[in-house]
């Protein structure tokens, strides 16, 4: 997959941005959206951010397009399709997720909307489940395009740090910054892994005897922050990590 999106994005512009926007809008497609390792797709399209192949900003429009369309149409599919869909399959062995979806898009729509967009189940259900409820399209309209603007730059972003690491030139005192880079950016993920599980537990009152209890994922959730929070504010102060920001500004902001 990586090689075929190297060969097409390479080739110009047009195609590239097609490609961003058309990854988009299948991630944001309902139940197709569900089928898509999002995460990948979307951090390998970051790394040609990194790496200089493809521009921030229009890939970010494109992005913000081909989501806001794919969250429009599953709401229509949603809307139209609402007998069949809750014969399917796949809801019927996931009862409890959409039940609990409907449960918040009832009570918190705006919110709902937004946060549903950035994990990756619910991506591809929310505005579908929209639709089955007749949400007004004046609740689901604005939530829809800050979730579709805000997406794509986030799940860039892991991309674009790993395209700017490869491509920082090579010394010894550069490859234990990589792996620095690399090292916070697991305990960042890992931190985030544990907080959202603590929540859970906590939300749902499941304290099992496992090791992953509340208590005992709670104090790896604060002790994997803190770590990840202390090695960021270390890592500023190695010397290459001015390299890093002169070429991530140029990125972002056009700073040269």
């Amino acid at each position: 997959m990586e090689s075929w999106l190297t060969n097409f994005i390479t080739q110009s512009l047009t195609y590239s941005l097609l490609v961003v926007g058309i990854v988009s809008f299948l991630e944001s497609l309902a139940l197709v959206g569900l089928l898509l390792p999002g995460i990948i797709l979307m951090t390998t399209l970051g790394t040609f951010i990194g790496d200089g192949r493809l521009s921030f900003y229009p890939a970010w429009i494109s992005g913000t397009i081909g989501c806001a369309l794919g969250d429009w149409i599953s709401y229509y599919i949603g809307l139209y399709f609402k007998n069949w869909l809750c014969d399917f399959k796949f809801l019927k062995k996931n009862q409890k997720l959409f039940n609990k979806t409907k449960s918040l898009l009832h009570k918190h729509s705006f919110i709902t909307i937004i946060i549903g967009r950035f994990i990756g189940p619910t991506r591809p259900l929310i505005p579908m489940i929209s639709g089955m409820l007749k949400l007004p399209l004046n609740k689901f309209f604005l939530p829809s395009v800050i979730g579709c603007i805000l997406w794509p730059p986030v799940y860039f972003f892991p991309g674009i740090v790993t395209g700017i690491t490869i491509n920082i030139p090579q010394n010894p005192e550069n490859d234990y910054f990589k792996w620095f880079l690399l090292i916070i950016s697991i305990l960042i993920w890992i931190g985030i892994w544990l907080v959202s599980k603590w929540w859970k537990i906590k939300k749902n009152r499941t304290n099992t005897s496992s090791f992953f209890n509340q208590t005992n994922t709670g104090w790896l959730a604060i002790i994997t922050v803190i770590s990840a929070i202390t090695s960021l504010i270390f890592i500023q102060f190695h010397p290459t990590m001015f390299v890093f920001k002169k070429i991530l500004f140029s990125i972002l902001f056009g700073i040269k």
